[in-house]
């Protein structure tokens, strides 16, 4: 069992801290999300449960492709943690889902405040605030 642990390691990040490592879980996570999105439209309208008839296959397509996106962005950064131009790329990857869950909530009223919302506005605003405050120790 800890040959397998130890050869799971060598996949990880191996820049320090948790940080690359949440990313890439993050990055997982997201795909797991893009499939689910190909497959099916109940996750989808778990998020836009304010307004579920609006999901369709169209718009779930569109959003399971700029989820896949964030997650090579996620998982790139990642690995490449000290890359200062990577890292916002990134930052901005969280800027604009935590904008979008936002205003789909807030100003459009296609979401609503519950378990389908409340993942990511969680993994967008945690994982912003703590890549804003690792800035400086991760690309100086």
């Amino acid at each position: 069992m800890s040959s397998l642990l130890s050869l799971l390691q060598t996949y990880l990040p191996q820049a320090p801290g948790i940080l690359p490592k949440w990313l890439l879980f993050v990055s997982a996570i997201a795909v797991f999300n893009s499939i689910q999105n190909y497959t099916t439209l109940k996750l989808t309208q778990r998020v836009y449960s304010a307004r579920p008839q609006d999901v369709n296959w169209l718009s779930s397509r569109t959003f399971g492709t700029w989820t896949f996106l964030s997650a090579i962005v996620r998982a790139y950064t990642a690995y490449n943690i000290a890359n200062q131009q990577l890292y916002d790329v990134c930052i901005w990857s969280y800027v604009l889902a935590g904008a979008h869950f936002v205003t789909e909530w807030l100003v459009f009223g296609t979401a609503s405040l519950g378990a389908g919302l409340m993942g990511p506005l969680v993994v967008s605003s945690t994982s912003l605030v703590w890549m804003m405050t690792q800035r400086g120790f991760y690309t100086s």
